[in-house]
């Protein structure tokens, strides 16, 4: 009987921690102050294959140079590959406003001002924080 009770005393504060960060509130909260975002833009039809190829070279640059930059992941949809989205996660705000002051991003943005229709940011909250991107 001593075995049973020295187990739950062992088990029950670890059980609590399980439980206290399976709340909702623990599964919102990202890993970090990690900045996840979602940039959906419109790109003119006539500039899409040059677009393209600016924001390749913009992704490619900055997964290589920058550590803040976790992941740009660029889709488009199979229905209107004009409509990009595109999947941001930053390590941090900080890492965030480091890469927009990157020589490769400013050349990306002003290169393409003109090929986008429109952006919309949009700011998300990891619902899995703790899966990592491969």
């Amino acid at each position: 009987m001593k075995a049973l009770y020295r187990c739950l005393f062992l088990l029950l504060p670890a059980g609590l921690l399980a439980l206290a960060a399976s709340s909702p509130a623990a599964a919102l909260r990202p890993p970090s102050n990690q900045l996840v975002r979602l940039a959906k833009l419109e790109i003119y039809p006539a500039q899409l294959v040059c677009y393209k190829a600016a924001l390749k070279e913009e992704i490619e640059n900055s997964l290589r140079l920058e550590p803040g930059v976790l992941t740009l992941y660029a889709v488009s949809e199979k229905a209107n590959p004009c409509r990009i989205t595109i999947l941001e996660i930053y390590a941090s705000t900080a890492a965030y406003q480091a890469h927009l002051l990157t020589p490769h991003f400013l050349k990306y943005k002003n290169g393409t001002t003109e090929m986008v229709k429109s952006l919309e940011l949009v700011e998300t909250v990891p619902l899995v924080p703790t899966v990592k991107v491969k």
